[in-house]
């Protein structure tokens, strides 16, 4: 289930407008590693995980991941970007093939991570693009978040490889919520 708050995950503050830089930000909103691609592949590969505690974590990852597309849109609107659809920074439309569509466990895990370092890396491009303090803030943040993720889906990954117990996948969940604590 999910919720809305009236509340942004983290503060986007932009200190002036920047209308290039916003259209440079819908790689974060449109494209092949956007937010968008990232909740569209993991709430598929939630409804396919055979493992209930890996299937709540990617649940809670995609509502995350949704909270930080609502953070892109924020700022490009702040940045003077133009109107929001689903498309890159080049104007190509986003497409169905960014998404992965493994059945395996193992596979989706891995294919999630994977999808976490593009989009880490990404960040870390558009990160040295701007000079905006607050902009700059909110990348950082936002590659931190794309690190936690990452180290999720390897472990929740070796833990399904290793058959682990479920006291070990609790702990997941538990380790997912307490990086919240921001």
């Amino acid at each position: 289930m999910f919720t809305f708050s009236n509340r942004l995950f983290y503060p986007v503050q932009v200190e002036r407008q920047d209308p290039k830089f916003g259209q440079i930000m819908f790689e974060h909103y449109g494209g092949k590693d956007s937010e968008f691609s990232a909740v569209t592949q993991y709430q598929n590969h939630r409804a396919n995980m055979p493992n209930p505690y890996v299937s709540k974590l990617l649940g809670m990852i995609a509502a995350e991941e949704m909270s930080h597309m609502e953070m892109i849109s924020v700022a490009i609107k702040r940045l003077g970007g133009p109107p929001l659809s689903y498309v890159n920074s080049q104007g190509t439309p986003w497409n169905i093939n960014y998404v992965d569509q493994s059945l395996d466990p193992i596979a989706m895990l891995q294919a999630d991570a994977e999808a976490e370092i593009r989009a880490r890396i990404l960040y870390n491009q558009h990160f040295t693009m701007t000079q905006d303090p607050g902009l700059k803030q909110m990348i950082s943040f936002l590659g931190s978040r794309e690190d936690v993720h990452k180290h999720l889906f390897q472990r929740a990954q070796g833990l399904i490889v290793q058959g682990a117990g479920a006291e070990q996948f609790r702990q997941l969940i538990l380790d997912y919520k307490a990086s919240l604590q921001i």
